[in-house]
């Protein structure tokens, strides 16, 4: 299936994606541009921190997080509109050489009561390490458009 509408998803319906690995390089990069702090920026000064060494920004993590939730195969039409979060968590810092991929899980669904055209998708995204870890789980509130019919 190329994209879902609304009546595609089912609660409990899970989905992967592939993979990434983050470099130091564009750890650094983001974070001069976004986030600049020292543990994002330099690993001397990151060894010094909580972090203990270089640590990729969350902010960064919830972009590498997009990235990969988009070429999913969640694919919901009309393409991943987020309505709000309920919940957003960096439970470990994602690290030079991190391989990264995604899987997501549809909590609920809904139509929405004031757009007949529209409804909801809540979905738990989880980004996960190499070794499985957890390091970055949000609930968002996704609008998903219902099939048009005749």
């Amino acid at each position: 299936m190329s994209v879902r509408y609304l009546e595609d998803f089912e609660i409990g319906q899970t989905f992967g994606s592939g993979r990434l690995v983050v470099e130091a390089k564009a750890i650094k990069q983001f974070a001069a541009e976004f986030d600049p702090q020292p543990f994002h920026l330099d690993e001397q000064a990151a060894r010094e921190t909580v972090f203990r060494g270089l640590a990729a920004s969350g902010w960064h993590t919830t972009a590498l997080t997009m990235r990969l939730l988009v070429e999913s195969d969640f694919r919901p039409a009309g393409g991943i509109v987020g309505a709000s979060f309920d919940e957003l968590r960096w439970p470990k810092p994602v690290r030079p050489g991190d391989e990264l991929r995604v899987e997501s899980e549809v909590l609920e669904v809904k139509a929405s009561k004031s757009k007949p055209e529209l409804g909801f998708v809540k979905v738990r995204v989880t980004t996960l390490n190499q070794a499985g870890e957890a390091v970055q789980i949000y609930i968002g509130n996704l609008m998903v458009p219902r099939r048009v019919r005749a």
